[in-house]
């Protein structure tokens, strides 16, 4: 049996699932989820490799389509469109609980204006939570998006439906050898995804336009003799008063931040961390073209 591999370009609104969906299909935390939107801000692979199936996926969880606004959301955008262009197939994910919109529509004919050549899958994502009738109508607005050629209901918390959709991309992609080790779940530099692990639980525990604020840089991951690994890392607010807030009345905040991030980390690890964490204001990083080069936001 011949193996086959090839991309597969994740799109969709900001915030309908398609972080969540990479992981359930990969079965490793390796796109970080909030419920803020525009939470990735670079091309994440994930890697789906079945041997007993002899088949690889590289999932590429996208940003978000949107406007772009700013040096940090131009580069996010001009990233969409180069990675969909070098895809095998295009997957379209639709948050079912809100139904086919206007944004939807828009994205869909964006898929087929650049790529008339690759099939475009669309997954209904959150169809557990909705009552037969729903799931129906949401299904029957998908399919009739420009450009989609198939749909699959599915749930990515949950986990129902993937099987199907997995096996549907491994029949899409082409015929050719594993690009990633079949024991690898991502193309991320451990530092990255410590640092997107520490970034997840900012996003999570602030508010307003805090998250769209800030980054995390990676400065040092030590493991010692005794198996403890040493983590140092800033986290950049652009102002005083967003270090303010991350910091919180007598370290509050900070201390709510790293807790958890350590807990994440251990889990990433398989190790104890100890968590160095230090807030810095770096002012206008998002507009600052030599800083998004030097964090790898392309």
């Amino acid at each position: 049996m011949t193996t086959r591999s090839g991309f597969i370009g994740l799109a969709g609104r900001p915030n309908v699932g398609k972080s969540t969906l990479v992981n359930a299909l990969v079965g490793h935390h390796v796109a970080i989820v909030s419920m803020r939107p525009q939470t990735t801000r670079r091309a994440i692979r994930g890697v789906a490799t079945d041997l007993e199936a002899e088949r690889q996926l590289v999932l590429v969880d996208l940003p978000g389509v949107q406007r772009p606004r700013d040096a940090l959301t131009k580069r996010m955008q001009q990233r969409v469109e180069r990675e969909l262009a070098d895809s095998d197939v295009a997957l379209l994910v639709i948050n079912g609980e809100e139904g086919v919109g206007p944004g939807d529509r828009f994205i869909a004919g964006l898929l087929k204006a650049a790529r008339t050549d690759i099939p475009v899958i669309c997954a209904v994502n959150k169809c557990d939570r909705l009552a037969r009738g729903g799931t129906v109508k949401a299904l029957s607005d998908a399919a009739g998006l420009p450009g989609v050629d198939e749909v699959f209901p599915v749930s990515a918390r949950a986990g129902t439906g993937l099987g199907e959709l997995l096996h549907r991309l491994g029949e899409l992609v082409p015929e050719g050898p594993y690009m990633y080790p079949p024991e690898d779940s991502s193309d991320q530099s451990s530092e990255l995804l410590l640092a997107e692990l520490i970034r997840e639980q900012v996003l999570n525990r602030t508010r307003q336009e805090i998250p769209h604020s800030v980054e995390v840089k990676v400065q040092s991951v030590e493991p010692r003799d005794d198996g403890l690994v040493t983590v140092i890392a800033e986290i950049w607010a652009e102002t005083e008063s967003q270090k303010g807030i991350l910091i919180g009345r007598g370290g509050a905040k900070i201390g709510e931040i790293g807790t958890a991030a350590r807990h994440s980390l251990e889990r990433e690890l398989g190790a104890q961390v100890h968590l160095d964490l230090q807030v810095r204001v770096r002012r206008n990083w998002r507009r600052d073209e030599d800083m998004l080069d030097r964090l790898g936001i392309e």
